[in-house]
């Protein structure tokens, strides 16, 4: 548990300098309230006093990891609260259940619990409460999720076409014609725009297109055991997947076929977790900054709250060259299918 004098040592001040920032007291300046309030977030600290008329405003998580810093909405979460918290918000964060949906509408919900707004971790296309988001009119940001028409809801996220043509790109400068894409179901806005934004970039790059190079399904190992064998039966020499932990499963599983990653294939995740440093090869891969995404997330929350109709905040990915991509083999490599 992180003590007042944890932050202290960290800022080299007091620990009643600390103190006392973090209840408010007028004789600490605001220059460094803020500094210890943000550090105080960020390095796990949750006992900040509010003041009793504070703006109250909630993440909801669904679908989604979030509370380890390993988790890939840890990150993203604590990027929202580093803004949130010393701009004077009370953040509470929920797991968004199925029966809470169920049970309760957005608006009402929103207003028994004096909440001012709300970002959304983890929707899927099928949630509920998506649908009611069209007409609702509490401020709301949704993480890859996109509601049209709706002045008080943003999007934000990373350029997912930027990203995948960075990708399709090196690939084709590193000789590979023949590209597979594997991803997780295509029930999610993400997922959808990531698996259009293959195929367009594909056409751009002139290479072949066609719609057998792609494969998807919930369950990695399902997508694994069903398309993985598919792909290479066609000849592919690279593979682009729509999350790094389903890359890494398809580097591990081609390495059982006796396949060299890159020598015979390539292989490129999306995200760039933490682990893919430690995955042999590294994995190469499509970075979003998730730290800035939650930054930008209370940005545009903030903005709908004060009636500023924000629609659309996309940051810039960034590819980031690994071990597990390269050059393209000059003959395509053998294997031999066997049941996973």
């Amino acid at each position: 548990m992180v003590r007042i004098e944890d932050i202290a040592e960290r800022l080299n001040v007091s620990k009643g300098t600390v103190s006392k920032a973090l209840n408010g007291a007028a004789d600490v300046s605001e220059t460094l309230r803020k500094l210890i309030v943000e550090t105080a977030v960020e390095m796990g600290y949750t006992r900040i006093k509010r003041q009793s008329d504070a703006p109250r405003i909630v993440i909801f998580v669904i679908n989604m990891e979030c509370s380890q810093p390993g988790d890939f909405g840890y990150d993203i979460v604590m990027g929202f609260r580093k803004m949130a918290v010393p701009a004077g918000f009370d953040v509470s964060i929920e797991p968004l259940s199925e029966e809470l949906q169920e049970n309760s509408f957005y608006d009402a919900y929103m207003m028994e619990h004096r909440y001012a707004g709300a970002f959304f971790l983890g929707l899927s296309l099928s949630d509920r409460w998506l649908f009611q988001l069209q007409t609702s009119r509490t401020p709301a940001v949704l993480l890859d999720n996109q509601v049209k028409a709706n002045p008080t809801t943003a999007y934000v996220g990373i350029d997912n076409q930027e990203g995948i043509d960075l990708a399709i790109e090196y690939l084709k400068a590193c000789g590979h014609e023949n590209i597979g894409y594997l991803s997780g179901t295509l029930g999610s806005y993400i997922n959808q725009a990531r698996h259009t934004a293959f195929f367009q970039s594909l056409r751009k790059n002139g290479l072949r297109s066609n719609p057998s190079l792609s494969g998807s399904s919930y369950h990695f190992a399902e997508c694994i055991q069903t398309h993985l064998p598919l792909l290479l039966q066609q000849n592919v020499t690279a593979i682009l997947c729509n999350h790094d932990l389903l890359a890494h499963s398809v580097m591990l599983h081609c390495q059982e076929l006796g396949l060299r990653v890159p020598e015979d294939i390539s292989i490129i995740g999306f995200d760039d977790l933490p682990l893919c440093a430690y995955t042999q090869p590294p994995l190469t891969t499509i970075r979003q900054n998730r730290t800035e995404i939650g930054k930008s997330a209370f940005y545009a929350l903030n903005s709908l709250i004060n009636e500023v109709p924000i629609s659309t905040l996309l940051l810039h990915a960034a590819f980031v060259k690994r071990q597990s991509a390269g050059p393209a083999p000059q003959t395509a490599p053998s294997y031999r299918l066997r049941q996973f």
